[in-house]
Formats: structure tokens, C-alpha cells, sequence
């Protein structure tokens, strides 16, 4: 598999230089400055590089190190990195960006503003943490830069208002993406529908025109294939391909949930193929790319799995995810799309994956431990998340051996490291 161009990462050994500059910003700042960090692991798949974890729960779920309930409404995930936690929350229609430390000690928090409060109300993005800044979009399309270690608002932006783009029917959603010195993001206007900003001061480096539809609240991935690195999102009628260096649309693919112009999920990319959920009662499809990406053809589609924010994950040849339309668990091959196994006793929701196991938060905040199998899983433990039964759509992350579940206006840290 081709690596991803972001990784979330734990320092590297250093030499007796760097350590002794790190322990002079230890010494100043009282903490060592955090990582890197982005939404849905590593790589972007939902995947998270844990081991030594609980094969199994209590009745009651794991244990829990801390909660903290005062974060206001949202769906914004933590970023965590090895000393730090960020979330953004929405209180009386603000939202805040809040910055903690392992043990639940609230550090700073933040104002960002005003936030959209017509449907689905309070704050959806989750910060992505990229040399020692932050990065978060609002609702509005207003674009955040902070600083990791006091919160400060380095420099802010509206894309929308900038790129001449459109809101759209439940505000703006993406989760940011970050490769080198650029800063991606799609305002989905006519002209600059997708655009490249210098993560430093938020200038333009460059816009493209993609197929010139509105942005359809896709957290977008980057693909390297041939050597060319290659950003992937989707639109509200299209999955496109644009090269990321320039900005030149490379090719566009119909999406035939063009009705409902909700494309959430994003791409998944593995060995020459790209994994993609269409959306909610259309399903999914598998493309194959060129050796270069410059071009591709339809290997597959599948109906079943359609779900519209909780995305899959793959492991081996098996993609695991909801069929949200038919309120179940979906188990399909990858290089057919065959359904393997199906089940009511999973619901639609989000999933991860760690340590070979899957994580299954439904919508209503049941939380199962998932043992996948050759044709299907097994639902090994099964405990109610906290917060009332409704709208659980934000990805739990794991890090170091906990588990971070936010609901609403609660965040909770279980301790799922064995003994």
C-alpha cells in the first residue's frame, strides 16, 4: 500500500542538540509542544496503529479516565496527540476551541465565533494539528488558524466570501488536509471551486475550477499514484481528481447520489484502486486508476453500503461499514464487491479500527468491540456511550491506549490498554 502524505507521529529520536533545544521549550512552556495530528488516524482510513488493547469490555464499558461536559453541542472529533487534546464545541451559537492535557486539565479555550445553527447545529470539523498550528473550518466556511500552545488565532479567513462560493443546505463540513506547505480546502464556487492556501498566512497558491459545483461536505484525501500526487474529494454531482501541485483537474466521475448532494465519506485508496461511497440509498463503487492516475475505469458498484458520514474501513480484503439506508452492518469484498455478511445487530453509524479490532459507534451511542472474521465479525462487547440516544455522528480516535468518544457536549476518555 502507498503510504499517505500525512502521518500522525510520536517524535523522533533526537540528537543531543535537538533534545537540548526540546527541554529548553519544555522549561519555557511547561510542556513539550505537541505533534501532528489529523481526523480518522494516520492515514486518513480510520485506522489507528494501537496495540496491547482490550480484547474484550466490561458490561458497563471501559474504564473511564476522565469526561468533561461542559464543551457545548457539535460533532466536532478530538485531535490528540501525544500530549495534548483539541476539540471545538458551540455554546449559545459560539463555538470554541478548547485545548487539553492527558489528564483532562483544561489548558485554554478559545473564541472562534459565530457558528451555523439551522440544522444539525454547532461546530463539525475536527482540528487538524500541523507543526505546532491549528486548523479548523466553521459552518460558515470561515477558515481558522491557531496556535497550539495558547490557543491565539493566528489568522482566520472566509472562503466563501473570498472564493465567491455558496453555503450549502448543512452548512460547511470538511475536514482540512495538509501536504507540504499547502493547505487544501473546497469553497465549491464556479471558478475556485477547490483551492491551495499557504498554511502559514492563508494566501492563495492556487485554484482549480473542478467540475464548478458546490462543495458536498466531503473530507477530501491525497493520493500518491505514479509518482504524482493526486487530491481526491467530491463535489454535489462528482468524485474529482486534481493535481495537486497545479490545481489541473485531472478527471471527473459522475455520482449518481447527485439529488441529494450529500457526499461525506472519504475516498479510500489502496494499491492502484479507490474505494468510494456514493451516499445515502445509492451505495458504493471501485475504481481502478492508470499507473500514473491519470485515468480509470469502473471495476464494481454495490448498493448496500451507503452510508452517508460514519465511512468504512478496510482490513485485508474486507471493507467494513453501514448500510444506513437498510439499518445494517456490512461486510463487503474488495475486489468484487460481494456482500460477505449483513446484520441487524449492528446500526448505521461510525467506525475505526485498531489492533485488528473494529470500533462501531451507532447513531444512537452504542459503543461495540468488533472482531472481524474471514466472512464477517463478531461483536465481542457492547456498552451505551453517554449522552442521549441521538445523533452520535463524531469518530471516536484512539491514541496511546484510550479511546476518545465525543457526544454533544461531553467528551469521555476510556482506558482500553490492557493491564
Amino acid at each position: 500500500m502507498i503510504p499517505f502524505l500525512i502521518q500522525c507521529h510520536s517524535p523522533r529520536q533526537e540528537s543531543k542538540e535537538q533534545k537540548s533545544f526540546s527541554e529548553i521549550e519544555k522549561s519555557v512552556l511547561g510542556y513539550e509542544k505537541p505533534d501532528d495530528c489529523q481526523w480518522r488516524g494516520p492515514n486518513r482510513d480510520g485506522k489507528y496503529p494501537e496495540t496491547n488493547l482490550l480484547a474484550e469490555w466490561p458490561e458497563d464499558g471501559p474504564e473511564v479516565i476522565w469526561s468533561f461536559d461542559d464543551l457545548g453541542i457539535g460533532y466536532s472529533s478530538a485531535a490528540v496527540t501525544t500530549n495534548r487534546i483539541f476539540i471545538a464545541g458551540t455554546i449559545d451559537s459560539i463555538s470554541y476551541m478548547f485545548a487539553f492535557d492527558l489528564e483532562g486539565k483544561q489548558i485554554w479555550k478559545t473564541k472562534l465565533g459565530p457558528e451555523w445553527m439551522k440544522n444539525f447545529p454547532g461546530m463539525r470539523s475536527t482540528p487538524l494539528i500541523n507543526e505546532r498550528k491549528g486548523y479548523i473550518i466553521n459552518g460558515f466556511g470561515i477558515l481558522f488558524c491557531f496556535d497550539t500552545e495558547n490557543g491565539s488565532v493566528i489568522w482566520s479567513k472566509d472562503i466563501l466570501a473570498e472564493f465567491i462560493a455558496k453555503n450549502i443546505q448543512f452548512g460547511i463540513n470538511e475536514n482540512l488536509l495538509i501536504d507540504g506547505n499547502k493547505l487544501f480546502c473546497t469553497p465549491g464556487g464556479e471558478e475556485n471551486n477547490v483551492v491551495a492556501l499557504d498554511k502559514n498566512n492563508g494566501d492563495l497558491i492556487w485554484t482549480s475550477t473542478g467540475n464548478r459545483e458546490l462543495s458536498a461536505y466531503c473530507s477530501p484525501n491525497l493520493i500518491e499514484v505514479g509518482g504524482n500526487k493526486l487530491f481526491i474529494t467530491m463535489t454535489s454531482k462528482s468524485l474529482i481528481c486534481i493535481n495537486s501541485d497545479n490545481g489541473e483537474v485531472v478527471w471527473t466521475h459522475l455520482l449518481e447520489g447527485a439529488k441529494n448532494g450529500t457526499h461525506a465519506c472519504t475516498p479510500i485508496y489502496r494499491d492502484g484502486y479507490l474505494f468510494v461511497q456514493d451516499g445515502f440509498e445509492i451505495g458504493c463503487f471501485m475504481l481502478k486508476l492508470s499507473e500514473d492516475g491519470y485515468t480509470y475505469e469502473e471495476i464494481w458498484k454495490n448498493e448496500m453500503m451507503d452510508e452517508t458520514n460514519g465511512h468504512a474501513v478496510v482490513i485485508g480484503d474486507n471493507i467494513y461499514g453501514a448500510a444506513e439506508s437498510k439499518k445494517r452492518f456490512v461486510c463487503l469484498d474488495w475486489n468484487t464487491g460481494e456482500v460477505k455478511y449483513k446484520s441487524r445487530k449492528i446500526s448505521e453509524g461510525t467506525v475505526i479500527e485498531a489492533n485488528g479490532m473494529l470500533y462501531c459507534l451507532t447513531y444512537g451511542g452504542e459503543l461495540s468491540l468488533v472482531k472481524p472474521t474471514f466472512d464477517g465479525y463478531e461483536i465481542v462487547s457492547t456498552f451505551q456511550a453517554p449522552g442521549i440516544k441521538k445523533e452520535h455522528i463524531s469518530h471516536p480516535v484512539i491514541k496511546d491506549g484510550r479511546l476518545y468518544v465525543r457526544h454533544n457536549n461531553n467528551l469521555t476518555v476510556y482506558n482500553i490498554s490492557k493491564p
